[in-house]
């Protein structure tokens, strides 16, 4: 769980990096940023902060920050009401992400699970995302991503986002974001 100003602190620190990716946002998309920090209380580590543009029945749009070396954690989208799950496509737009898929797991990767957390990053596929590179991502693919040493921001296509029935390795993770008062 993430204090009060540890939350308003992260909303600010994100519009700053959208601010340095040229990406412009409202006044009530720049309040309404999600401060996701996965119920671990290490939210400079593990935790993402997120503006949704749109989220239909049909497609999402959201623009995804990510401060330094900071890690969304290792998770899935499976099939929810008959649907295959959120297919999502990340383009980098500011930064350097290096995304985490099964496959041949490259050797020395760029990116470290955060300590403590070790056991539940589990693919270690390694594809690294520079500014106007994108990725594709099947639905039910289980992945992770973390930001180089300067952060990144990502925009996010997608079919519809159902966030709470995402399926994450490490069983502490909570997707709802919670803050104290």
């Amino acid at each position: 769980m993430i204090t009060q100003q540890e939350f308003e602190n992260a909303q600010a620190w994100a519009k700053a990096y959208l601010d340095k990716a040229g990406i412009v946002i409202t006044e009530a998309e720049t309040a309404a940023i999600e401060v996701a920090d996965f119920g671990l209380g290490e939210l400079e580590s593990t935790g993402l902060e997120i503006v949704v543009y749109v989220n239909t029945d049909r497609v999402c749009a959201k623009e995804l920050v990510l401060f330094p070396r900071q890690t969304c954690p290792e998770h899935m989208h499976p099939p929810v009401e008959g649907e295959p799950g959120k297919e999502e496509t990340f383009r980098c737009r500011w930064g350097k992400v290096f995304l985490y898929v099964s496959g041949t797991a490259t050797p020395n990767p760029k990116a470290k699970s955060p300590a403590g957390h070790e056991a539940h990053y589990t693919v270690w596929h390694e594809v690294v995302l520079n500014p106007g590179d994108q990725y594709t991502l099947s639905p039910n693919t289980l992945h992770w991503f973390q930001a180089g040493q300067d952060g990144a921001v990502v925009s996010e296509f997608s079919t519809r986002s159902r966030d709470e029935a995402d399926i994450f390795t490490d069983p502490a993770i909570q997707r709802v974001p919670d803050s104290a008062e």
